[in-house]
């Protein structure tokens, strides 16, 4: 019982990349030098897109090679909020994306890592379409950051507490 191994290199790529963009989200819009924030905005911008790609690559692979069930042991209504929280973790990353490329493109700022790689923005500048883009982006982050923290709170308790093989149908990152 478990998910297969590319399941799981998913999920834990996906883990990586939005424990590196949160803290970078959060620090590059203090107020902090110049010299600190410019990279931290280039390094925000560069995975944006990556963190996006492997998202949605991620969903297509789901659609092939669906969730194991959960065990008998876990309650019914527990069921149904994981499942909640999956889709909820995956429509949020996916605004993530789409809000932040939409907020930075329509700004007219360079997504520099897209720019290398020779594509162009697919939107012109709005300062309208801007604050509505960055307004979605800041309050999806925020709703982003309590399911991550649901859903890390729920496996700590599967697999501390219950012990019910829960936590080990995604650890160790590669399936045994």
């Amino acid at each position: 019982m478990g998910y297969g191994t590319v399941s799981r290199l998913f999920h834990w790529v996906t883990v990586v990349l939005v424990a590196v963009m949160i803290p970078v989200g959060i620090v590059m819009i203090q107020d902090v030098p110049r010299s600190v924030q410019d990279p931290l905005f280039i390094l925000h911008k560069g995975l944006g897109p990556f963190v996006l790609l492997v998202v949605l690559l991620r969903l297509l692979w789901r659609l092939w090679h669906p969730a194991p069930a959960l065990p008998a042991s876990v309650p019914a209504l527990q069921q149904k909020v994981a499942r909640l929280v999956h889709v909820a973790l995956y429509f949020f990353l996916i605004l993530q994306g789409v809000s932040g490329y939409v907020r930075v493109t329509t700004g007219g700022f360079p997504i520099e890592t897209l720019q290398r790689l020779g594509i162009r923005p697919l939107l012109p500048k709005s300062e309208a379409v801007t604050q509505v883009a960055e307004q979605i982006h800041a309050v999806s982050a925020v709703a982003l950051i309590v399911l991550i923290g649901m859903h890390v709170a729920a496996a700590a308790y599967h697999g501390i507490v219950r012990r019910d093989g829960v936590f080990s149908m995604m650890w160790p990152p590669v399936a045994k």
